[in-house]
């Protein structure tokens, strides 16, 4: 691949003040995605000219198909079960819904329909969030004390997850069951950022093992072999970038969220698409998001 078979545009001129947690629906073609501090949803069907917005009573950050009129959605107290065609919210298990300083953020579905979430302080405090797993009306908590996660996929098998905690800036790979999703090891270092630009954030594994990482405060998604080594890196025309995500009916493009939060008045004007989500065309494989087991 050169970089003459790469393409980034605009997909969404909306800016998000922190766009996030994008997925995307192939049975309906449309993309998801949240502005989690602006407290909405975003959809955009097909080659629409513009997104729907959704306003929500809460922060929210992750959204999974359950069947076609139901979706599951991560909130700031909870999973939430959000009716598609009218959008209406019904409380399904609580997260961390004692805790008003937390809320949910970064998030993917396993192979085997299992939920990983993870939550956060609502103004980063330090060890406040953890890592939970959840299927088939179980709950459990993964990783606890940290600060910022992010990174949640899988690999195509459903053995292997990565995740991060922004703050440590460590990519982490650790063993699990293909059937439910469940480590079974302990994680290990993928790829060490420190002392690098910018933060590692969101990211997705593709048909062939790759994964696609958003790479906060640089402006890039770095591409990362099944070995652990940057293979490429693609840039975007913001530098707060946060989560990718495939779409299209072949699921070789990739749209990506970002973010103007935390930026000032002249940060913006010289950042003038942060917030906007992108789109990338390139040649890939990407994948599906599976369906969440309830």
């Amino acid at each position: 691949m050169t970089d003459a078979d790469i393409s980034v545009s605009l997909y969404c001129d909306i800016a998000c003040q922190l766009g996030e947690g994008p997925t995307y629906d192939p049975a309906t073609d449309t993309a998801w995605w949240f502005d989690i501090e602006g407290r909405s949803l975003l959809e955009k069907r097909g080659d629409a000219a513009q997104a729907t917005v959704h306003p929500l009573p809460f922060m929210a950050s992750a959204l999974a198909v359950i069947d076609t009129e139901r979706q599951l959605m991560a909130a700031e107290d909870g999973l939430y079960i959000r009716e598609t065609a009218t959008g209406r919210l019904s409380l399904h298990r609580p997260l961390e819904a004692d805790n008003p300083a937390t809320r949910s953020n970064d998030g993917r579905v396993h192979p085997s329909g299992a939920l990983w979430i993870g939550t956060m302080g609502k103004t980063h405090e330090k060890g406040a969030g953890a890592i939970y797993w959840y299927r088939d009306g179980e709950l459990r908590t993964l990783y606890s004390n940290v600060t910022i996660p992010n990174a949640i996929c899988f690999s195509p098998d459903g053995r292997l997850a990565y995740f991060t905690d922004t703050t440590i800036n460590r990519l982490m790979r650790v063993a699990v069951d293909p059937q439910t999703g469940l480590p079974t090891a302990e994680p290990t270092l993928f790829f060490d950022q420190r002392g690098g630009k910018g933060g590692l954030d969101g990211a997705i594994c593709d048909a062939d093992g790759v994964i696609w990482n958003a790479r906060w405060g640089n402006g890039t998604v770095d591409a990362y072999s099944p070995e652990g080594d940057r293979v490429r890196t693609i840039a975007i025309d913001t530098r707060q970038v946060t989560c990718p995500c495939f779409v299209g009916p072949k699921l070789d493009r990739m749209i990506v969220t970002s973010a103007w939060s935390g930026l000032s008045d002249k940060a913006r004007t010289n950042d003038p698409h942060a917030g906007k989500t992108f789109l990338i065309d390139l040649p890939m494989r990407g994948r599906p998001e599976p369906k969440v087991l309830l």
